[in-house]
């Protein structure tokens, strides 16, 4: 089956993926959180992207009554549930969104109603701020962040949002092993699902019981004047404090060999004047850019490579 890759580093790339691989993956999902036949399943991404794809394939292997409506950052609106609700079982047993998806539903009541009642949430495709994570503690049933990507046929490992078992830690799935490369970069060993071994530019930390948190990208190291800086944790560090949509990027300087800039939908001088009261001093951007809008791809991550270009075109 033709799937292509999210570019959030680059355009997205076209690859075969064998559907037995897909099959596996889909049952290690649905056995890990006990679904069973007859279970509601919503589907609310594109079947351009793996994500969609494998929501059908886990209905398919498990035999789950799939509730589909069209792709929207409210998939839990009126819009969409009104006629679909004389139709299936409510609440839902599972769904899987995007964070913008769980953003947008958060805000508004009987949208947040019903995503408190899903029996099961994974939220996968980009990563889970504070704010948005410290929102979903309180809800009554599981919660869960995926780590994973195209390559691996979705994800290969979860965490819990929620509970007692709340953690920043991945545990993968049991078929799974991961190490780390020289550079500190995840190596994922999953047979089931990926022919080969994949080594990502996913910069992470690994113990010794297997489970792993990541830290960052590779690409999104800043290296400036001999000091490395990673452009996540600067984003995590602001976002506390920074309202306007932002995102650090870099470009290319004749002194430095590369400096740090922020692009904001906000104000230049407001954002600089958080970012010095916040940041320690070698680790504030250099350069500061009002932008109309912060790049996204069409899965909702932040476009790197686009905000690296525009970055370097101001």
């Amino acid at each position: 089956m033709l799937v292509h890759t999210s570019g959030s580093t680059g355009e997205p790339k076209p690859m075969l993926v064998e559907k037995q691989r897909m099959v596996a993956s889909a049952r290690r999902t649905n056995d890990f959180l006990g679904l069973k036949k007859g279970d509601t399943a919503l589907l609310c991404m594109s079947l351009d992207y793996i994500a969609g794809k494998m929501m059908v394939v886990r209905a398919i292997e498990r035999g789950l009554q799939l509730v589909s409506v069209e792709p929207s950052g409210h998939p839990l609106s009126n819009q969409h549930f009104s006629s679909l609700i004389s139709h299936f079982s409510f609440p839902l047993d599972f769904a899987a969104m995007v964070p913008m998806q769980v953003f947008n539903s958060l805000q508004v009541p009987e949208e947040r109603q019903r995503l408190m009642q899903v029996r099961h949430l994974i939220i996968g495709g980009g990563a889970i701020d504070e704010g948005l994570a410290a929102e979903l503690k309180s809800f009554p049933n599981a919660v869960w962040s995926t780590y994973g990507m195209t390559e691996t046929l979705s994800h290969i490992a979860l965490r819990r949002l929620n509970g007692p078992d709340a953690s920043e830690w991945y545990t993968p799935f049991d078929s799974v092993k991961v190490s780390l490369n020289e550079e500190g970069c995840m190596v994922i060993d999953a047979p089931e699902v990926c022919a080969t071994t994949l080594v990502t530019n996913d910069i992470a930390e690994l113990r010794p019981d297997g489970t792993f948190r990541i830290l960052g990208r590779k690409d999104n190291v800043i290296c400036s004047g001999g000091i490395k800086i990673q452009a996540e944790e600067v984003e995590r560090q602001l976002r506390p404090h920074l309202h306007e949509p932002y995102l650090i990027t870099k470009r290319p300087d004749v002194k430095f060999g590369e400096v740090m800039v922020l692009l904001t939908e906000g104000s230049v001088d407001e954002a600089r004047t958080i970012c010095e009261r916040i940041l320690p001093k070698y680790h504030q951007p250099r350069v500061y850019l009002h932008i109309d809008r912060i790049p996204l791809t069409e899965t909702g991550k932040p476009a790197r490579q686009q905000a690296a270009q525009l970055a370097a075109a101001k």
